[in-house]
């Protein structure tokens, strides 16, 4: 469990402020919605890591054998280092909810985190994630707040597919909304847009939280 697990840009909460976790796709690197978050969440600490993995030159949290074909002993290993890695962050800002967004990859590699420790986040986007497994049933799942974005046309993650994760979370009793756009796998301006929104959290429960343990 270390705060230096992975190469990662931050920045400290205010004071009650909560503190977001952002994973980029593949390719991408921490800078990728480092800024986008501060601009949305000015207050929000922001903790953004790297991924470790190299596929040809690209960046991802997690090896796969094809597309949307994944090393599932490399994809469980990972992510309890990332569990880790979390948990540290958290342990600086005890009093600060945690917030988890990623973006395809990214968003794989959260929902494989939140999967395997529910009180790691509370509150979660996934931004056209992939998880092409039947996860386990799981009651803590309740308690998570999230947002799950997704184009109708998406070659990279097909729209079934995501609506099976949204009728899996729904089915453990996660509060989930639901962002679809007419085209693929860009990320729309009004799916932004609802990401705002969900971030700042104009519709639900204020956000409360303490640091868990991995």
């Amino acid at each position: 469990m270390s705060i230096d697990a992975y190469p990662y840009l931050h920045r400290d909460p205010a004071p009650g402020a909560p503190l977001v976790f952002a994973f980029h796709g593949t390719g991408g690197d921490e800078s990728q919605f480092f800024g986008l978050i501060r601009d949305m969440l000015p207050d929000a600490g922001v903790v953004s890591p790297r991924g470790d993995v190299s596929e040809r030159g690209a960046n991802r949290f997690f090896r796969r054998t094809g597309e949307g074909v994944y090393d599932m002993p490399d994809l469980a290993m990972r992510t309890e280092r990332m569990a880790g890695f979390v948990v540290a962050h958290r342990a600086r800002h005890p009093r600060s909810p945690a917030v988890g967004l990623g973006y395809s990859n990214g968003a794989n590699i959260l929902a494989s985190t939140i999967l395997h420790a529910p009180a790691l986040y509370d509150r979660a986007v996934l931004m056209h994630p992939l998880v092409p497994w039947e996860p386990a049933p799981d009651p803590r799942l309740a308690a998570l707040d999230i947002l799950i974005t997704a184009g109708e046309r998406d070659p990279v993650c097909p729209w079934p597919l995501t609506k099976a994760l949204v009728d899996f979370f729904g089915a453990q009793g996660s509060r989930v909304g639901v962002s679809l756009h007419p085209g693929g796998h860009e990320v729309s301006r009004g799916e932004l847009a609802d990401v705002e929104a969900f971030l700042k959290n104009a519709a639900g429960a204020p956000l409360t939280g303490s640091a868990p343990t991995a």
